[in-house]
């Protein structure tokens, strides 16, 4: 198509060039003839004086003889020679500004035919008419010049050349030429396809080949891509997909291994005291109370970790409701703090609660932030080495941001802040027992973004490690709140968290 059309417009142009060429070689012809004419007219005057002369009458055949036998110096080839004069006063029936002719090389027009001529340009200085028009069957390129008004009997001179034979010779000129261009570019045509399809089908068929691979099972599959183009960004896209698929996998794989061992240990405490209880191996009331404790405390295990998988579940595919409403944070932190507060003095550990009197409320879903909370308060506890310092302050940051911060000392094993948020890690793996599944942290950082917020850790240079929830600051106050009356939080004088 694009060489058909190619052709079709170097074709046009061609053509436009040649009859243009043609005329301009008509306006030089027709200025070469007007003054050779002019001479022989006042030539024929001056040698027979009036009124007897007659040899410029262009009907006698001695005239004709005369500019026939001269104009070949003059003209090309094909040209044809018209001589045109103004009509005698009161016998035209025309304009009397319309030239008629006089003579015609071509013997076609009738002397006395009315000619019109085209519109006026100048060549080398001199006015010359030029245009296109049917002389006689066939179209022509005419070009007329004026005589000067001195000579005799003539008023134009006018060259014309049939236009076919313009086009029909320019056309013979540009069949050679274009056929070897049009074989060239389809040649040249051909090799860029064998190239493009080179440069672009093998890469889109290892693209599919590797798409092929990774919906098979082997995640492990990628293309290279050493391109900038389109299709390199494609294969790096490509590779990035199959990349986070491959974890995701590893990270279904691990998740279900941990699920599976983290139900494997309280279900055969269950099933091992419960035969012990069935097959009579416990006598004594008091081994029994020990198995009946046993088996209280395992099957809590077991109830806590299903629903710890069952909320992480629910806010990681968007299915978690919640209600969200400005919430007093002060008086959260007191509450959360209230409840730990026995285990805390348990294992000898200081609360210090530092907040301030301007605190503004978050905007957040109370039970889900109290889960947050309880979460960050209980991992503190069970990890701060006994008979240290537990700091929990909340401050207001630039963007209306809520900072609440809960800082412990790590103790010997020190946890990886950027792995505290995946599923089922521990610092500290012999303490799966006590230390619970490792879900919780999870879950607080899903529910913090649930609730437009982040949840961060960051292991400060002496070994403290703090957690951060940042939450957005609630536009309107909350609800009048009643601080719980239960007894004061064990505070330090002059509370100052750890510098990090």
């Amino acid at each position: 198509m694009s060489l058909t059309l190619s052709g079709v417009v170097t074709w046009f142009l061609a053509q436009r060039l040649a009859v243009q060429q043609a005329q301009d070689q008509l306006n030089k012809s027709t200025l070469a003839l007007k003054p050779w004419l002019g001479s022989l007219a006042t030539t024929c005057v001056a040698r027979t004086p009036p009124p007897a002369n007659k040899c410029i009458t262009l009907t006698e055949p001695e005239v004709i003889m005369t500019i026939d036998s001269n104009r070949g110096d003059y003209l090309s080839q094909g040209d044809r020679l018209i001589l045109l004069d103004k009509p005698p006063r009161g016998l035209s029936l025309v304009s009397p500004r319309t030239p008629l002719v006089l003579y015609d090389s071509a013997a076609i027009l009738p002397v006395g035919t009315p000619l019109a001529l085209g519109k006026e340009t100048h060549v080398a200085g001199q006015p010359v008419r030029q245009g296109e028009g049917p002389l006689g069957s066939q179209d022509y390129l005419i070009s007329a010049a004026p005589f000067a008004p001195a000579t005799p009997y003539m008023s134009w001179v006018v060259v014309a050349h049939a236009k076919d034979d313009v086009t029909a010779e320019a056309g013979r000129q540009l069949v050679r030429p274009l056929m070897l261009s049009a074989g060239a570019g389809l040649l040249l045509a051909v090799l860029v396809t064998a190239v493009l399809d080179r440069m672009f089908s093998r890469p889109l068929a290892e693209l599919r080949s590797a798409a092929e691979d990774v919906a098979g099972g082997n995640y492990a599959r990628r293309v290279k891509t050493t391109g900038r183009d389109e299709i390199g960004v494609v294969g790096q896209a490509f590779n990035r997909m199959a990349e986070a698929v491959e974890r995701a996998r590893v990270q279904q794989r691990g998740f279900l291994a941990n699920v599976s061992h983290e139900l494997k240990t309280p279900l055969t405490s269950l099933i091992g005291f419960t035969e012990a209880l069935l097959d009579g191996s416990l006598r004594s009331d008091e081994e029994k109370a020990r198995a009946a404790t046993i088996l209280h405390e395992e099957a809590q295990r077991v109830l806590r970790m299903s629903q710890e998988l069952l909320d992480l579940a629910r806010v990681e595919s968007g299915q978690l409701t919640l209600d969200l409403h400005p919430v007093d944070l002060g008086v959260q932190l007191h509450q959360e703090i209230e409840i730990v507060r026995s285990r805390a003095e348990a294992r000898g550990l200081v609360l210090q609660l530092a907040t301030s009197a301007t605190l503004p409320p978050v905007q957040a879903d109370p039970d889900r932030l109290h889960q947050i909370l309880e979460n960050l308060l209980d991992n503190a506890i069970k990890y701060a080495p006994e008979k240290t310092s537990v700091w929990i302050s909340a401050e207001t940051k630039a963007g209306g941001r809520v900072i609440t911060s809960v800082t412990n000392q790590s103790g010997a094993r020190a946890p990886d802040p950027q792995r505290m948020f995946d599923r089922f890690y521990r610092a500290d793996p012999s303490r799966s027992s006590a230390g619970g599944v490792g879900l919780g942290l999870a879950i607080s950082r899903e529910l913090a973004m649930a609730q437009q917020g982040r949840l961060t850790a960051e292991l400060g240079a002496d070994g403290s490690l703090c957690m951060r929830l940042d939450l957005p600051a609630a536009a309107q106050p909350p609800a009048q709140l009643q601080t719980p009356s239960l007894p004061p939080v064990r505070l330090s004088p002059k509370p100052q968290p750890p510098p990090l």
